[in-house]
């Protein structure tokens, strides 16, 4: 019992979190990259500087650019390794943050920051 008692920790310790995404975006906040982007000032070139390079590059009717940048981070709730319990009642909760940059020419127009919670239910009886 003992030894598969150390078995369950060591897996929960181990597959307990997860991260993906631009991991620039990880330790951001809407205060901090408001003080890296400028509207008007900032160009894509320092842009790419902070964030590295964007993670989607999409265009307007009209022909500006958009930059995406998103990192989320994820943990697997401890119910899921409840034995029997776990096939229930599992699943993840996190948060999830996203940059969009619309560019006129090769100067930030306009952006966004946002961080949003991420909350997945995976048994059968949710």
């Amino acid at each position: 019992m003992k030894k598969f008692l150390m078995i369950a920790l060591s897996a929960a310790l181990l597959a307990g979190c997860a991260s993906s995404g631009n991991q620039q975006l990880k330790n951001e906040t809407e205060v901090s990259v408001q003080s890296k982007i400028q509207e008007g000032k900032t160009t894509k070139s320092e842009v790419k500087t902070f964030f590295g390079s964007p993670d989607a590059v999409s265009y307007t009717d009209g022909g500006k650019e958009i930059w995406k940048y998103s990192f989320a981070k994820v943990k697997i709730n401890g119910t899921t390794f409840i034995p029997f319990y776990g096939l229930f009642h599992n699943g993840t909760n996190g948060t999830k943050k996203e940059l969009t940059i619309l560019y006129k020419n090769d100067v930030v127009e306009k952006y966004t920051m946002a961080e949003s919670a991420i909350n997945t239910k995976s048994g059968w009886a949710d």
